[in-house]
């Protein structure tokens, strides 16, 4: 497990925000306690009205603005967890499409059905975002220039209450991992609310299946 720069996630989280957004889409699925689709969504993030988006980037923004390597951790992917059929080839394909592939999601949210241990029902959101890393002076003031785009996905698990609200992340990830201002495509970044009760079982059964 790796250490995660607070300042990395930081500056992530300033462009989750209504006037700087880096999401271009929205997709998701509902799920009861047993791990059955209620039914699934996939949208333009900016075609959503403004206090949608706000409702969501809330939701998004939870992860990597939470406690660095405390509830939000890094772990490393090794050659034998990128193998065909992964979730790692999943997740980079995901990342490819864009989250436009709603084949591909469908199959996410079953194996999440199936792994994950829920004590109600729940959502999965998926967030598919990009951010121009600015280039950093000498000085560590930011540059004009791209140094790179760095796209990404978060995913965060939530219960859900009434018609579909839902609450706050219980658990969820950043794909890639954000290192040192760059692309990281062998590493994640994984949240748990509840570092005490961590639900184990996305990462040993969902994100890096046996």
């Amino acid at each position: 497990m790796s250490q995660i720069n607070r300042e990395d996630m930081l500056e992530l989280t300033r462009r989750m925000t209504l006037k700087r957004n880096c999401f271009g889409r929205i997709a998701g699925a509902y799920l009861d306690k047993d791990g059955f689709v209620d039914g699934t969504f996939n949208k333009n993030f900016r075609k959503l009205s403004a206090a949608d988006q706000q409702r969501n980037l809330d939701i998004a923004k939870a992860i990597p603005f939470s406690e660095t390597n405390v509830k939000l951790k890094e772990y490393r992917f090794q050659k034998e967890d990128e193998r065909p059929g992964s979730a790692w080839q999943m997740l980079m394909a995901l990342r490819e499409c864009e989250l436009k592939n709603d084949a591909l999601l469908d199959v996410f949210y079953e194996v999440v059905g199936e792994h994950y241990r829920a004590s109600g029902d729940y959502a999965v959101y998926f967030f598919y975002g990009s951010y121009d890393v600015p280039l950093k002076a000498s000085d560590r003031e930011s540059l004009w220039d791209s140094e790179e785009v760095f796209r990404f996905l978060v995913c965060a698990i939530c219960s859900v209450y009434g018609d579909y609200e839902p609450g706050e992340p219980e658990c969820g990830f950043l794909f890639p991992a954000f290192k040192d201002r760059g692309t990281d495509i062998h590493g994640i970044e994984v949240f748990d609310a509840d570092e005490h009760n961590p639900h184990r079982e996305l990462l040993e059964e969902i994100l890096f299946q046996p």
